[in-house]
């Protein structure tokens, strides 16, 4: 029940109050409902920067530098690290004590691995409301850490308001990232363990391959594109243009991605990161489309639990009978998939 839950503790991250919070809304009982009726006045202050890529990039030695960082500048960081479904128990593979153990003790910082439990989008159904979770508790960045998997990992960029896509220079990490369509969700990437042979050769890949897609996009030829990119890149860099790095020409309506190198692992090139997400996030608020981010989204989430009540009111146990009674007649020609689908929801 609800009255398990100290929302005033939640309130003020209580670590243990958080801990039962999330764990109510993964295992999805009724108390969780009632749970995230009442935090949702809460919601909306929280940055929800989402981290994937390939396996083997490096993403959680990032996350874990990523949010010490922050933490050491003052911030409140929430970690919620996506792992691969067990087979026996259904929780995550991976634990937060085995991946980042160091911040576990740290004042400021929760981290939570959640699993997929099935889910195709690298992100678990219930992460989005855990992150509600550390949201309403007063955490001012949320990490979103996917599996890694590809094609999968797409819907980071909805459950996100900055999207970054980590890759490494081992050869054919690029070209794998664009055929997962990695490359189009993307902010900014990070080109991690940037001190391992290849990397120049492997920047001026992903650079050729964004030119190529951006140009594309906006009708522009990839030289002249990356020309622009790469050009008004250093122009931020300096305080004198005024506009977010990334921003495409002269129009500050129109974003580009950059690359960012990093060797996590040496803390070299964390500044960089965070002032990449600062940056996004600036440009996103001037011209509005952080709100009109997070109104899709929301859009998403109704229409999501509109089909899942849907789903669970339809199928009866009288429905469900009647399904199993007809298969044969579907199964044997007389009757067409289509017809029988019709035929229960005229019920």
């Amino acid at each position: 029940m609800a009255n398990n839950f100290n929302i005033e503790k939640l309130f003020s991250a209580d670590k243990l109050a958080v801990a039962r919070a999330i764990s109510s809304v993964e295992n999805q009982d009724r108390a969780s409902l009632e749970l995230l009726n009442q935090i949702h006045h809460k919601l909306g202050k929280a940055y929800r920067v989402g981290i994937t890529g390939p396996p083997g990039a490096g993403k959680s030695t990032l996350v874990s530098k990523l949010a010490k960082e922050l933490n050491e500048k003052g911030k409140k960081v929430g970690i919620i690290a996506v792992d691969p479904t067990s087979p026996f128990t259904g929780g995550a593979l991976l634990g937060d004590r085995v991946r980042m153990m160091e911040l576990s003790p740290r004042d400021g910082i929760f981290i939570r691995s959640m699993a997929t439990r099935g889910s195709l989008g690298g992100l678990s159904k219930t992460s989005q409301q855990a992150a509600d979770v550390l949201d309403a508790a007063g955490f001012d960045y949320v990490l979103l850490e996917t599996v890694g998997v590809g094609q999968s990992e797409l819907d980071v960029v909805e459950a996100a308001d900055t999207t970054i896509v980590v890759l490494t220079p081992e050869s054919g990490d690029s070209v794998q990232a664009m055929k997962a369509g990695l490359m189009e969700i993307a902010d900014f990437f990070v080109l991690n363990k940037a001190d391992r042979p290849g990397v120049d050769q492997s920047y001026n890949a992903i650079s050729t391959i964004l030119s190529i897609s951006i140009g594309s996009r906006q009708g522009e030829s990839p030289t002249e594109t990356f020309e622009q990119i790469s050009g008004h890149h250093h122009e931020m860099e300096t305080e004198q243009s005024g506009q977010p790095m990334g921003s495409f020409g002269q129009d500050p309506s129109r974003w580009a991605p950059f690359i960012v190198k990093t060797v996590a692992s040496e803390n070299r090139g964390i500044d960089e990161v965070i002032k990449g997400i600062e940056r996004h996030h600036d440009y996103l608020l001037k011209t509005n489309k952080l709100f009109t981010k997070r109104k899709e989204r929301t859009r998403k989430i109704i229409f999501e639990i509109v089909e899942e009540n849907l789903h669970k009111k339809f199928w009866t146990k009288e429905r469900l009978a009647k399904l199993d009674d007809k298969l044969e007649l579907v199964l044997t020609n007389k009757l067409s998939a289509i017809q029988l689908a019709e035929e229960l929801t005229r019920e």
